[in-house]
């Protein structure tokens, strides 16, 4: 045990961090269903006739979820040895950034700037994957992602090559401003549109020639798809077949890393007691 560092912090450590315990399993939960109501109530603040009526109700809730949040960024900083360490890391600042907006808006009476940023809530509901019943799931696919990576940035990279040569190349063909293709970067802006299927319509070739290199985008977006799918299903099954081990919910106290083996003592990166 680190100097210093009390009994009650190790067990708050537990409940917060983890989730192989009864108390650890209902802080997930509720922490879950609150983030799930803010951002419902974001959404239903943006209604104006729902707002106006309901409006005083919506801002009362949210501030008991804002405090609520408050209260939990606090104990998450106050039971880990290096609290810097946590407050720099990523859901580290994905807490600050779902408290900061409600302190902002009654300083500055901001409100409509601020709530987007509230939104960001909702990334932490990804904490529920502590659950042991989903944290093998989801680390295999992030172990899918990781091996990937490479393959999936030398695929984007090529795509962005294919949309600009595309582009440009639409451009000499359609350029014109009744056509829509005024410049480069919008001729681009149409390639990628059109590769990824999306088709929004807003500009369209007129010429015959624009019209058959069109075709051909197209044909070739549903190949584009299925490259990166393709990627990532196969790292996923190689990651299956090699996985013999369950991970556990603890989290290192000293690194704040995860996935440690279910019978593990100590943590493989950093060497600490867990």
């Amino acid at each position: 045990m680190k100097k210093n560092f009390a009994p009650w912090r190790h067990r708050l450590h537990e409940i917060i961090f983890e989730a192989d315990t009864k108390l650890g399993k209902l802080f997930d939960v509720t922490l879950l269903i609150l983030i799930i109501i803010s951002i419902v109530l974001v959404m239903l603040q943006s209604v104006a006739d729902i707002n106006q009526i309901y409006g005083s109700w919506f801002e009362i809730a949210e501030w008991i979820i804002t405090v609520y949040f408050t209260i939990e960024y606090i104990l998450r900083l106050s039971c880990v040895y290096r609290p810097s360490k946590y407050a720099f890391s990523f859901f580290g600042i994905i807490d600050l950034l779902s408290i900061l907006p409600s302190y902002l808006e009654l300083i500055f009476g901001m409100t409509s700037y601020f709530a987007a940023v509230r939104a960001m809530r909702l990334i932490r509901v990804f904490r529920i994957f502590k659950l042991a019943k989903f944290l093998d799931e989801s680390n295999s696919l992030m172990a899918a992602l990781r091996a990937s990576q490479a393959k999936i940035t030398v695929f984007l990279t090529f795509i962005l090559m294919m949309v600009v040569v595309i582009g440009s190349v639409m451009y000499f063909v359609e350029g014109g401003q009744d056509s829509g293709f005024t410049s480069i970067p919008r001729s681009i802006y149409w390639a990628i549109v059109t590769l990824t299927t999306v088709g929004y319509g807003d500009i369209a070739p007129t010429t015959s020639v624009g019209q058959l290199l069109a075709a051909i985008v197209m044909i070739m977006g549903y190949g584009v798809l299925a490259v990166p799918t393709g990627i990532v299903s196969a790292e996923l099954v190689n990651t299956d077949s090699n996985s013999n081990h369950t991970p556990s919910t603890q989290v290192c106290k000293e690194c704040l890393s995860e996935g440690h083996d279910a019978d593990a003592l100590f943590c493989k990166y950093c060497g600490e007691n867990l």
